[in-house]
């Protein structure tokens, strides 16, 4: 039987956390790829990137498979240039990585023909998983988003510390780039009651600030974001707990793409495949895949047809259709699971070229996700975020009628 009374922790990183750093240059590797084919007249479905980012101290080194017609060296000096500009919309200007002055160094080389023949047939049509691996989907009633709180209200504290240090309001403009937060939740009778700890270390610019001035910008911005969620009475409050926090980014700590999947998505709450999304097209089901497994989580929640979801797929590479469908409504189904399995395979077509023509994934549209989470976004209406719809309510009500 499932525990009803427990505390449950999760965290998340900012934009400006080294390994956020690494996701969101491989992405913009990723968008570039795109609006470059396009801009050719290439096929959307042609391209292959998997990009892989390393970042220290004034260096960044970015690296991996690409398969396009586009011109290698053109490509590479508008590798350089998307970096740059990533690394300054997050906001790093000093000495240890500064957005001007890092050396960029791109070694992307032509993709495998091995991997390459799994996924295409003749005409470039791809027919198969870009690899082999097993990827869960998540949903629940415990936030508008339908996702987990400790991970959600994580997300947004930084997500909106972030909105007003760009904005240079509210006193953030003293804080850097970096930043991680974590969020401890009690829950009672199976949902959210309160917070009961709150951990917060962010850099910042001012050589004076201590951890209490800190906090005397961050605590009111912390509250407003955990709105109708209580704070507990004798919530503990952990902010920059080691003291000064000057030097953030990769400078302080080297990052790396793919090292924070747990962030990306439930905050722990759920299973992981162990796959990073972050620098891959959607040829690779480690992302595709799990972005179809939470968007059939989703529907089958928002739909009442259960309070929480798991689902788990799994494939081959080189294999179209998923090997396995597995649906776990956790007891709160309001029809049996195998019902649910039956007719999730009746709303959509899980091979990997079917996810990627239903939600519209061959497009520029990844470098919005490398921070703040994957899952409980807005689907925005150019396609972005499109696996947090909800239009397949309907759809699954009529499989099961």
């Amino acid at each position: 039987m499932a525990r009803s009374s427990y505390l449950f922790t999760s965290e998340s990183v900012s934009e400006g956390h080294p390994d956020k750093v690494c996701d969101r240059i491989s992405d913009e590797v990723v968008d570039l790829f795109f609006r470059e084919a396009a801009k050719a007249g290439m096929e959307a479905a042609q391209v292959r990137v998997a990009c892989e980012t390393l970042a220290t101290t004034n260096r960044v080194v970015i690296a991996g498979e690409v398969r396009t017609s586009l011109d290698e060296k053109a490509m590479k000096s508008k590798v350089k240039s998307v970096a740059r500009r990533a690394i300054r919309d997050i906001g790093y200007e000093q000495d240890g990585f500064h957005w001007k002055t890092a050396k960029i160094d791109v070694l992307l080389h032509p993709q495998s023909v091995d991997i390459a023949q799994g996924v295409d047939s003749s005409g470039n049509k791809d027919v198969g998983a870009g690899d082999q691996g097993i990827m869960f989907g998540y949903a629940c009633t415990e936030t508008p988003d339908l996702m987990p709180a400790p991970i959600y209200f994580a997300h947004k504290i930084l997500e909106n510390l972030t909105r007003y240090r760009k904005a240079n309001e509210r006193g953030c403009g003293k804080l850097g780039p970096d930043a991680k937060s974590q969020v401890t939740v009690r829950y009672e009778n199976g949902r959210p009651a309160a917070v009961t700890q709150i951990v917060l270390s962010t850099q910042h610019l001012d050589e004076s600030m201590t951890s209490a001035d800190v906090r005397k910008v961050v605590e009111p911005i912390i509250r407003e974001t955990l709105g109708e969620l209580a704070i507990d009475p004798e919530c503990k409050w952990w902010i920059n707990p080691t003291g000064k926090f000057l030097i953030g980014g990769p400078d302080g700590d080297s990052g790396l793409t793919g090292r924070k999947i747990i962030v990306d998505t439930y905050g722990g709450a759920a299973p992981h495949g162990g796959g990073a999304f972050s620098g891959k097209d959607p040829t690779k089901v480690d992302r595709s895949a799990a972005y179809a497994a939470r968007y059939l989580a989703k529907n089958i929640v928002a739909a009442k047809l259960a309070d929480r979801c798991t689902i788990q797929l799994s494939y081959a590479i080189g294999v179209a259709q998923p090997l396995s469908v597995y649906v776990d409504s956790h007891g709160t189904g309001k029809v049996s699971d195998d019902k649910l399995e039956a007719a999730i395979a009746k709303v959509m077509d899980l091979s990997p070229r079917g996810i990627r023509e239903h939600l519209g994934l061959n497009k520029a549209i990844y470098a919005r996700t490398s921070a703040y989470g994957h899952f409980g976004r807005k689907a925005t209406r150019d396609g972005g975020f499109s696996w947090e719809r909800t239009d397949l309510v309907k759809p699954l009500k009529a499989a099961l009628a």
